[in-house]
């Protein structure tokens, strides 16, 4: 097997020592296993992406695809300020659509995750499994307590400068757009990192994601990307989020189990109502959330919502601010880190708030 950076070959020969440390104040020996033995296979079949374009061989359409994503790389460094290593420079092939599936669980009547700590990333709201029939299992162990579960599938993730993260062969399923994205996120969790805030780390990527797309059209001529399909996102992710809130005021009403479990039902069936009529009317007939509404719901399945792009606009009123240079950015966003959590979560309700104006603003005049 060949590695492509000594930062590569350190942390290798380090996880065994990682992985003993997890063991030691984790549980679950054979979790941890399994997570070293995913990630090693991961790596194991990473190739140079130059290879696989320079090789007559390989397949013209993943050539050409791994050439255009090679362009939104260099873009992302060289413009946007983001790591320049040999992560999304590389490609892997694992033959599935995902690398991980993540666990999602709440208790049966809250909205909040049960929690997940691990060395250096800190503590998250899932346990992620390199095989999707462990997470089957873990989420039948959790439902067995009476929790309520969900299983999200995720075609990337960052391991933070750790590794040299590939392209996946999953994560060209989607068009050139989609494809760029997620580079761009994924490469500015390598950028800025918090441990413990989950939605301060999601939103920081996708607002970097969202701009850093805007600037890739731009600077190609071409026109900026689907706002329409930007604001159906917004609205879904709200008719979501308001449930969610019903839902906890719900639970800490003291009503009855029983009673709770039926306003429960109610909820979701208005959920699903609310949604319909948003599709068939102003989103005229679009059903990108069909399948996600029309299957089971639980509090567990409310969780992703809102933790990739909360604090997006808190994001978005920083980049004015700082007169839309990503240096600038990334220093202002740095000193938010660096705060404690209840005064960063403070600073960014204000400029949440502030940013409010500009955005309805925004979303009047299209």
């Amino acid at each position: 097997m060949k590695f492509f950076s000594s930062l590569d070959n350190l942390t290798l020969r380090g996880v065994p020592l990682l992985l003993a440390v997890c063991l030691n104040g984790c549980s679950g020996f054979d979790y941890y296993r399994h997570l070293a033995a995913g990630q090693f296979e991961l790596l194991r079949r990473r190739e140079p992406v130059a290879a696989v374009v320079a090789d007559p061989a390989r397949d013209p359409a993943l050539r050409q695809r791994l050439a255009h994503a090679q362009e939104a790389r260099a873009f992302a460094s060289a413009r946007l300020g983001l790591p320049d290593n040999d992560s999304y420079r590389l490609y892997a092939d694992l033959g599935r659509p995902h690398v991980v599936w993540n666990v999602f669980a709440t208790g049966e009547f809250s909205v909040d995750a049960l929690s997940h700590c691990f060395p250096i990333a800190g503590c998250v709201a899932y346990r992620g499994y390199y095989q999707p029939g462990r997470a089957r299992g873990a989420a039948a162990l959790l439902r067995q307590e009476g929790l309520d579960t969900f299983i999200g599938p995720v075609e990337a993730y960052s391991t933070l400068g750790w590794f040299a993260d590939p392209i996946l062969a999953g994560m060209l399923r989607h068009g050139d757009d989609a494809l760029a994205a997620l580079i761009f996120h994924e490469l500015a969790h390598q950028r800025l990192y918090v441990p413990d805030d989950s939605a301060f780390n999601e939103s920081f990527a996708s607002f970097v994601e969202r701009e850093g797309l805007r600037q890739w059209h731009a600077s190609r001529g071409l026109p900026p990307p689907d706002e329409r399909r930007a604001r159906r996102d917004e609205q879904f992710t709200r008719l979501v989020l308001e449930t969610r809130e019903r839902l906890r005021a719900l639970y800490a009403s003291g009503l009855p189990a029983s009673e709770m479990r039926r306003r429960k039902a109610a909820e979701f069936d208005a959920l699903r109502r609310r949604y319909w009529t948003l599709r068939d009317g102003e989103w005229q007939g679009e059903r990108r959330y069909d399948a996600w509404i029309e299957g089971p719901l639980n509090n567990a399945k409310l969780l992703p919502f809102g933790l990739y792009d909360g604090w997006v606009p808190a994001f978005a009123e920083i980049f004015r601010r700082a007169g839309e240079d990503w240096p600038r950015f990334y220093v202002e966003t740095e000193r938010l880190a660096h705060l404690p959590a209840a005064a960063r979560e403070r600073h960014l309700a204000a400029l949440q708030e502030a940013a409010s104006p500009a955005i309805v603003t925004q979303e009047d005049n299209r």
